[in-house]
């Protein structure tokens, strides 16, 4: 459906190089896909949403939508804007104020420089998207007497009425309370469904990214660092960024791993030997991760990886309760599980499977 080529769009700052930007990235998305950019600020997401929507001009590369070159630097090619057939919406909304609900959404239709629909066309097109986004009784409603959540589903469908061939969707949802912003990322994502609208996602919020997407490119200083689905990427992160970012990590340097059946190894740690599961192979490790929910403690059973802690903090978080445990070496691990009643002073025992150790 859309395919980036070696997109480069750099921001340096007059005699201090490279400032960010994006420094070479290649991406195919695939029709009907919700695609999700997910990166810390500053590593490059907006500016590859920006050069997809013609905000930006890049320095080099090449984007295609289906078999239609948007940008091409060699050919010299950069389609304008509102050529492009792709819709936008934006982390403030961009809801123009002084109009009602109807006459926003109408907004596209009724000014679009290649637009030629007669009224009534436009009522039944823009009724059609509000009725889909849940606002077609407050069609007549000033749009600044809409809550935050239905100022969004008004973008959404000022994006959606002029039926873009792309979605983009740049950080929507950063301004709504997390309970709001739960309910509208399902929103979104049921719309895109529904609809069957190529959208490509920004966001910061690994959580989001993991709850929304088919697929997901996590990016860094520019470059991607990893594309996958939510569950290659949470559970064979590619390296130790990827691994660190998404999620929460236990992150313990390695080294010397020995092969012993298929992809287990044993390594060393600061807190001794483990036995674990090499992610990848042909590279030298340098990390083991273990994810907080996959540690056992106080355990049954002859599970390989045993220590002796002792908890240090305890935190309530209503489903789960969060643990620190030093164990050898001052060494603390997360632990994440149901609250078992232990309290803080308690001596433990951890049990860690081989295969939650994921050595990168």
């Amino acid at each position: 459906m859309l395919s980036i080529e070696g997109l480069r769009r750099e921001f340096k700052e007059q005699g201090s190089g490279t400032a960010g930007g994006v420094l070479g990235i290649d991406l195919a998305i695939e029709p009907g896909e919700f695609f999700t950019l997910l990166g810390p600020s500053g590593c490059g997401k907006t500016t590859t949403l920006r050069c997809i929507a013609g905000l930006e001009e890049p320095d080099s590369g090449r984007i295609a939508l289906k078999d239609r070159v948007l940008f091409d630097r060699a050919a010299r090619v950069n389609v304008p804007m509102q050529n492009r057939q792709i819709g936008m919406v934006f982390q403030s909304y961009a809801v123009w104020p002084h109009m009602t609900v109807f006459d926003n959404a109408a907004y596209p239709l009724r000014y679009g420089r290649h637009q030629k629909m007669s009224t009534a066309e436009i009522r039944a097109r823009v009724m059609e998207v509000l009725e889909i986004v849940g606002l077609a009784a407050f069609a007549d409603r000033p749009a600044p007497k809409l809550s935050g959540g239905q100022q969004q589903r008004l973008a959404l469908a000022r994006a959606l009425v002029h039926r873009p061939s792309v979605l983009l969707l740049d950080e929507p949802l950063s301004n709504l309370d997390a309970a709001l912003r739960d309910q509208m990322r399902r929103e979104i994502r049921r719309l895109q469904k529904e609809t069957q609208v190529t959208a490509i996602y920004v966001t910061h919020d690994q959580s989001e990214a993991l709850a929304i997407s088919d697929r997901i490119a996590v990016m860094n200083h520019g470059v991607v660092e990893q594309v996958g689905d939510s569950r290659t990427i949470y559970d064979r992160p590619a390296n130790a960024f990827v691994a660190r970012f998404i999620g929460l990590s236990n992150m313990l340097a390695c080294e010397a791993a020995t092969l012993l059946v298929g992809d287990e190894v044993t390594v060393r740690t600061p807190i001794g030997e483990l036995r674990g599961t090499r992610m990848h192979s042909g590279s030298a490790s340098t990390h083991a991760i273990i994810r907080p929910e996959t540690i056992l403690i106080d355990p049954a059973g002859t599970i390989a990886n045993r220590l002796q802690g002792t908890i240090r903090t305890i935190a309530f978080m209503g489903e789960i309760t969060e643990y620190e445990v030093e164990v050898s070496g001052g060494t603390v691990l997360t632990v994440r599980t149901k609250d078992n009643g232990l309290r803080v002073g308690a001596a433990v025992t951890l049990a860690i499977p081989p295969a939650a150790v994921k050595v990168l």
